[in-house]
C-alpha cells in the first residue's frame, strides 16, 4: 500500500547518523513519495541537494514563522529567485513551510504577517501550493487566504482546528495535514474533528523528527512510522486502513499533480 508524507524535515541533523537507512525503510513500508520543506534560507540548499539525490524525494521552499531572528527582508527575495530557477522542475512541489505562530507571547504579529503575505503571494505567481504552518492563528490566516485565494490551494499542516474552520479551509481549496499528533488519547478534540472531516481533505505528514506518535512517545519521528499512523488515524474514523490511505494518496497527488 503506497504513502506520501507531505511533511518532514529529512534534512534536520537528526537523521544524519543513518539518513539512508531512513530511506530504505521507507521504501520497504510503502513510503514512496515524502516532501522535505525548507524553513530557512539556509537550509535550502541541502534541501534540494537531498532531493536531487534520491528520486522518492520532494522539496518544499519556504522561510518558517519559528525563526523570524534568521529571516532578513533580502530573503524574500532570494526565496523568489529559488522558486524561478526551479520552475518547471517536478521536485520543486510547493512553497512552504511558511505561516503564522502565535503561541509564544510577545510574538510579532505584523512582522510574521507581512512575511506571510510576501510568500504567499510567490505561491500565487508561481501557481504552487502553500504548505502552511498554523498556530493558535486560524482566524488570521483564513482572513488573508480569501484575500489572496491562491489558485493551488495547499495543506495546513498539523490541522488542530474545529471543524468550523476544516469547512472554511475546505472551500480555499486546502488540504488537512493529518500526524502523529491525534494518536495520542489525550487529544479528545482533535480526535472527533478528525473523525468527522470529509475524506477529500485529508492528507498524511508526520513531521518528523518532530511531533512522534502516542506509541513511539519521547522517540525520534520518522517518516517510516506513516503506515502505522495511517492505521491509527483510519480506526479513528472508522474506516479501513485501504480505504483511508487510498484517500490519502489520491488526495495528495491532486494536490501536487503527480501522476497517481
Amino acid at each position: 500500500m503506497p504513502y506520501i508524507d507531505t511533511h518532514t524535515h529529512l534534512d534536520f541533523a537528526a537523521f544524519d547518523p543513518d539518513r539512508d537507512q531512513v530511506l530504505s525503510d521507507c521504501a520497504r513500508l510503502g513510503v514512496e513519495r515524502l516532501v522535505v520543506l525548507g524553513v530557512t534560507r539556509s537550509n535550502w540548499q541541502a534541501v534540494w541537494q537531498m532531493c536531487k539525490q534520491h528520486t522518492s524525494l520532494y522539496a518544499a521552499f519556504g522561510l518558517h514563522p519559528m525563526f523570524m531572528a534568521e529571516h532578513a527582508a533580502e530573503h524574500v527575495t532570494a526565496l523568489q529567485q529559488c522558486l524561478a530557477e526551479r520552475l518547471g522542475d517536478a521536485r520543486c512541489c510547493a512553497v512552504g513551510e511558511f505561516g503564522l505562530d502565535y503561541w509564544h507571547k510577545g510574538t510579532d504579529r505584523a512582522a510574521q504577517q507581512q512575511l506571510f503575505e510576501a510568500q504567499l503571494q510567490l505561491a500565487v505567481e508561481y501557481q504552487l501550493p502553500s504548505l502552511l504552518h498554523v498556530r493558535k492563528a486560524h482566524a488570521d490566516v483564513i482572513a488573508t487566504l480569501k484575500r489572496y485565494r491562491p489558485a493551488r490551494g495547499g495543506i495546513i499542516h498539523a490541522f488542530s482546528g474545529s471543524s468550523e474552520e476544516a469547512r472554511e479551509y475546505h472551500k480555499l481549496g486546502f488540504k488537512l495535514g493529518l500526524g502523529g499528533a491525534a494518536t495520542w488519547p489525550q487529544a479528545t478534540r482533535l480526535r472527533q474533528t478528525i473523525a468527522q472531516l470529509p475524506g477529500e481533505q485529508l492528507v498524511l505528514e508526520t513531521d518528523s523528527p518532530d511531533m512522534a506518535p502516542a506509541f513511539h512517545a519521547h522517540q525520534r519521528n520518522s517518516p517510516a512510522l506513516l503506515p502505522q499512523i495511517a492505521a491509527q488515524l483510519a480506526a479513528l474514523r472508522g474506516e479501513s486502513v485501504a480505504q483511508f490511505s487510498a484517500r490519502c494518496w489520491q488526495n495528495s497527488c491532486e494536490l501536487f499533480q503527480w501522476s497517481a
